[in-house]
């Protein structure tokens, strides 16, 4: 069924304007009726005219001479939002205090971690003016 909504896809596209083309996509096939989806209402209304060419270019197909209609519908594509990076910044004291419970502790994974964390302390030139006095 796949391969068969892809050949119609690819059918309808050829014979469509590229400006239209991009946006018509093959939804599905049941019982006669092939579903197109459009991202646009402007792109539908286009379709709904053109319905009368569009089938009989359909029944070009091998397979697609049983389509009898249409089923159009819009689904806007909404293009992915990239979620907010949140960002963690340790302060050089943090760091200080990471540091010194890491002193305490023989040389295990935790220690490492904990020095690993303290490194990404956020240095400023501010705390650089502190260490210098």
């Amino acid at each position: 069924m796949a391969t068969l909504i892809e050949r119609a896809q690819n059918h309808l596209r050829r014979q469509l304007p590229p400006d239209v083309a991009e946006h018509l996509y093959v939804g599905g096939y049941r019982n006669g009726v092939l579903t197109l989806i459009t991202d646009r209402a402007a792109w539908l209304t286009w379709l709904r005219y053109e319905q009368p060419r569009l089938l009989a270019l359909l029944h070009q197909l091998p397979g697609f001479e049983a389509v009898m209609k249409f089923s159009l519908k819009v689904r806007p594509i909404r293009p992915v939002k990239a979620l907010p990076r949140q960002t963690r910044r340790l302060s050089p004291a943090g760091a200080d205090a990471l540091s010194h419970c890491a002193e305490g502790l023989e040389d295990s994974p935790l220690k490492r971690s904990l020095n690993r964390l303290a490194s990404h302390a956020q240095i400023t030139p501010e705390s650089n003016d502190d260490s210098a006095t």
